[in-house]
């Protein structure tokens, strides 16, 4: 028998094919009954798919085509563009023993938490926090925390600017 996250993995697969606002409103609401939380003002895009069932949307969160998500949490207005990859922190995967295969070896998941007001661009994969009003550019990779507001650029991901404060 299949568990919570590989059913959830399964379905939002399927459900993930479905196009448009029809799609949307579908995937929302089967995220609302199986996920820890997704607001109903949430906005869940074509082809994405969620594999960890502890997951929390918060409100007006919207979450592109074709994104990936794991283990995380997204506080509310954040944005995600298409294509990005939210793991479940950088150890998914346990690698110290040569002998044994990768899939076998003793995992360390994390949830990533994405704060409120983020824009993470396309393509980027986010291994670790990224603080409230924080921006991360296209195609960057989050190794570490992102304070608030920063803006975050390139592999691996760095600062280069902080954004005006509230």
């Amino acid at each position: 028998m299949a568990g919570r996250d590989t059913a959830l993995e399964n379905w939002s697969e399927l459900l993930g094919l479905l196009p448009g606002l029809t799609g949307n409103h579908i995937r929302r609401a089967f995220l609302h009954l199986t996920i820890e939380e997704c607001h109903p003002s949430a906005s869940i895009g074509h082809g994405t798919l969620f594999s960890k069932a502890a997951t929390r949307i918060e409100e007006n969160v919207y979450i592109g085509a074709r994104c990936h998500i794991a283990l995380a949490y997204f506080g509310r207005d954040a944005m995600l563009a298409p294509g990005v990859h939210v793991t479940s922190g950088p150890h998914t995967h346990g690698f110290d023993d040569p002998v044994q295969p990768i899939w076998q070896q003793p995992a360390a998941p994390k949830m990533v938490r994405i704060g409120a007001g983020c824009w993470i661009g396309s393509a980027a994969v986010v291994m670790a926090d990224v603080g409230e009003g924080a921006i991360v550019g296209a195609g960057a990779v989050v190794t570490r925390a992102i304070p608030p507001r920063a803006v975050a650029v390139g592999v691996p991901a760095r600062v280069v600017r902080q954004r005006p404060g509230r």
